[in-house]
């Protein structure tokens, strides 16, 4: 079958799963593993320096460059899809936060049906995983491969918004991915030494030392090979077109593309929705009509607030002192590059009768526009700051369908959001505590 290589196991993309996996696998030295990514390299600056991650969000850059279809609810709008197209996926581009969710988020996996999923099963390889700056602590980890920090961005604004949330009635924790997962408090952040702490660095540059594995770049799977039912194998060429190569698997294909990617290459390998597959001329060699369904993502909407006087952060942006900070914090690990502005979450429960929070607030003290400035050539952007409510469990379901059989073809993307009222409600409630913690004292 192969006309390329043979490998125990091959992984289909080097996400924050793909590199996590190539690196436990590759523990045991006898295993040879292949890891195919879509994407390139992970060393450009400006995923390093966490302050670059802004202009990665607003060009679209490692990006796949997915948006949904027409929204009905968002009066037809299409609505982005940022998913990573690099080394480390999509934690290669996100904004660094650490978040381990709720603990009855697991323990409800494990009651229907999960086993080994609760939280008192999964806990350990949390502590594993990770690095705490803070030392051993209960809960938390240190040791680990994946660094985490807790963001110290000075701004005054920072403890005015807590104040602001007490003064609403609002509890603040010390550690939301500790004992105390509810209340408002400062968002924790996967940085090392002043850069991005992404799966890759973690993970998988470790790993790429191993003589056991081989990461190739720039490829595009076209499909998993199936005899039968069993996949033993995988297709695939260079993002751009040419030669196909096939490479087997003696023990398993790995398929890790994400949750846009990977339903988007079962169905293309004949696995899914067999009426749906037959539009396309694809026979189905495993009839499972839950692939592309169920899709769902978290909602947010912006609120935002002119800032009185400028904050630490606008000043930074003046070309001359933005190319100095992130010089100094590629190469030193330094400056005001190295942090996130204006990290703050918080957990709400806003009905007495759930047993964990249902909403999210994510503030970031930075205007929403924020773009490079000097004086008599651009000028400095008005001061602002954006707090988004966030639904966590939201009611409404998407789905994902092929638009042709081509794995060069973006899959159609139907996220449905707010196709259910609950969803709607919930975030207009968002929407009103922001403007009450917004209208306390603390923030005159």
């Amino acid at each position: 079958m192969s006309n390329g290589k043979s490998y125990d196991y091959i992984i289909v993309g080097a996400g924050s799963a793909g590199c996590t996996l190539a690196n436990r696998l590759t523990e045991n030295r006898d295993t040879q593993v292949l890891l195919i990514e879509a994407g390139g390299s992970d060393r450009s600056p400006l995923i390093a320096v966490p302050l670059g991650w802004g202009k990665i969000l607003f060009e679209r850059l490692f990006d796949w460059g997915y948006f949904t279809e027409e929204e009905e609810e968002f009066n037809n709008r299409k609505v982005e899809c940022a998913r990573g197209k690099v080394l480390g996926g999509s934690s290669s581009i996100n904004a660094m936060a650490y978040v381990r969710c709720h603990r009855e988020d697991y323990d409800r996996w494990a009651r229907n049906g999960c086993a080994g999923w609760s939280y008192a099963d999964i806990l350990p390889y949390f502590i594993k995983a990770e690095d705490w700056e803070k030392g051993d602590q209960p809960l938390r980890g240190t040791g680990g491969p994946l660094t985490t920090i807790e963001n110290k961005y000075p701004d005054p604004l920072h403890e005015a918004w807590l104040k602001a949330g007490e003064q609403a009635g609002y509890s603040r924790t010390p550690d939301y991915n500790g004992a105390q997962n509810e209340g408002l408090g400062t968002l924790q952040s996967t940085i090392r030494n002043g850069k991005r702490c992404s799966a890759a660095v973690a993970y998988l540059r470790p790993a790429m030392k191993r003589s056991n594995l081989t990461v190739i770049t720039k490829k595009l799977v076209h499909r998993v090979v199936l005899e039968g039912t069993k996949a033993v194998g995988v297709e695939y060429s260079d993002v751009n077109g040419g030669a196909v190569t096939t490479a087997r698997a003696e023990r398993e294909v790995v398929v890790s593309g994400g949750v846009i990617n990977s339903p988007q290459l079962l169905m293309i390998s004949g696995i899914g929705n067999g009426d749906h597959l037959k539009e396309h001329a694809i026979d189905a060699a495993i009839d499972l009509k839950g692939v592309g369904q169920n899709l769902q993502d978290h909602l947010s909407v912006g609120v935002e607030y002119e800032r009185i006087g400028d904050g630490p952060f606008v000043g930074t942006l003046r070309w001359d002192r933005l190319i100095m900070s992130m010089a100094q914090a590629y190469f030193m690990g330094t400056g005001f590059a190295t942090e996130m502005p204006g990290p703050l979450t918080g957990y709400i429960t806003t009905k007495e009768d759930l047993p964990q929070p249902d909403l999210q607030l994510l503030a970031r003290f930075i205007p929403p526009e924020s773009q490079p400035w000097f004086p008599g050539i651009r000028p400095k952007p008005k001061d602002a700051f954006m707090v988004r409510p966030v639904v966590l469990h939201p009611k409404s379901r998407g789905e994902l369908k092929l638009a042709s059989a081509n794995p060069a073809d973006h899959a159609l993307i139907y996220q449905k959001f707010l196709s259910e009222q609950e969803d709607w409600d919930l975030l207009r409630e968002g929407i009103g505590i922001v403007k009450e913690i917004a209208g306390q004292k603390a923030l005159d």
